[in-house]
């Protein structure tokens, strides 16, 4: 298992309702994709910071998924190059089942 941290950091800061409207608008691509096990579009308290979070069980597609075009992309999507940064998950608690 892998989480994959993307992080936009917008200086001017981003508006709530914008990352909302992207969170609606491209999640359906993401469901059911294979080897996701989930994503979160979070906003930072500061509106400085946008992140997605990604838990994926399978490394490889994980790292196959953010190619040059991705990353193209969602800089178009938010304004700003991402930073991308791949976590070992260790453990994972999931309540979503309960």
């Amino acid at each position: 298992m892998i989480g994959v941290l993307v992080t936009f950091t917008q200086p001017d800061k981003f508006d709530r309702s914008t990352i909302a409207k992207i969170a609606g608008e491209l999640r359906e691509p993401f469901e059911g994709m294979a080897g996701l096990r989930l994503k979160a579009f979070t906003l930072a308290e500061d509106g400085v910071h946008a992140r997605n979070f990604y838990v994926w069980d399978d490394e490889e597609k994980a790292r196959a998924f953010f190619t040059q075009e991705i990353v193209d992309k969602v800089t178009g999507v938010y304004g700003v190059p991402p930073k991308i940064e791949f976590l070992d998950i260790a453990g994972l608690v999931d309540n979503s089942g309960t």
